[in-house]
């Protein structure tokens, strides 16, 4: 299954406007989240009446935690997802399951660095199956991101710099005021917030929304030319 490349996505929209309001401020992709547990979880008839709205460039990535696999390609079929994020302690084995379905595995990177996520994309390895881009996010022992705490960049460079591993997503207390020195200093292929262009978990600030994609959209212009 081919899949569509994006590096704006503006995560955990509950709202169809919400929604609206991103892509014309130049969203590439938005993240519905499927986590019943999450203040940012929207059911999945909301979500098919949110995507039925959006242009059909957009790129519409589920958010799963946990979840068994035939739901998470029920939902990914029925609805016309794009992308699979996997966003809790999926093991590598559940990877397989959902055959050619593009797949962002995401990671909290917590006291033990990049250690935990290189085992884990080994064992990918052992099964078969690779992700085909990764997400660093903040780490919280008691949440699966949307907690607004950024990793370590460093840590994410490091993970850049490492041959053969899938392309860096980078996530986590991403802001209008940092994105652009986040992008310059990481270079991943994409970045994604939710609680950084928020009022309150799930009601996404129009300026924010639009202020965010802007220093992004200028970060990543800046580094292809500097890279062309």
């Amino acid at each position: 299954m081919p899949t569509k490349s994006f590096q704006i996505k503006i995560c955990g929209l509950t709202r169809a406007h919400d929604a609206l309001w991103a892509v014309g401020a130049g969203a590439e992709a938005i993240g519905l989240n499927f986590y019943n547990r999450s203040p940012r979880y929207i059911w999945p008839e909301d979500a098919r009446q949110v995507i039925q709205l959006l242009p059909p460039e957009v790129v519409k990535v589920g958010v799963f935690v946990n979840a068994e696999a035939e739901e998470i390609c029920q939902l990914f079929d029925s609805l016309g997802l794009d992308w699979i994020q996997l966003h809790g302690d999926e093991p590598p084995g559940l990877l397989r399951k959902l055959g050619d379905r593009p797949v962002i595995r995401a990671f909290r990177l917590g006291p033990e660095g990049l250690a935990p996520v290189v085992e884990y994309l080994e064992q990918c390895g052992h099964v078969g199956r690779m992700p085909e881009w990764v997400l660093l996010d903040g780490y919280s022992p008691d949440q699966y991101g949307g907690t607004g705490r950024s990793p370590q960049w460093d840590l994410c460079q490091e993970y850049r710099g490492m041959k053969g591993l899938p392309p860096l997503v980078l996530a986590g207390g991403l802001t209008p005021s940092n994105v652009g020195d986040a992008i310059r200093s990481v270079r991943p292929i994409a970045v994604d917030t939710a609680s950084g262009v928020e009022v309150s978990p799930g009601r996404k600030d129009p300026s924010l929304v639009a202020a965010f994609i802007q220093a992004a959209r200028e970060a990543f212009q800046r580094i292809s030319e500097l890279s062309g």
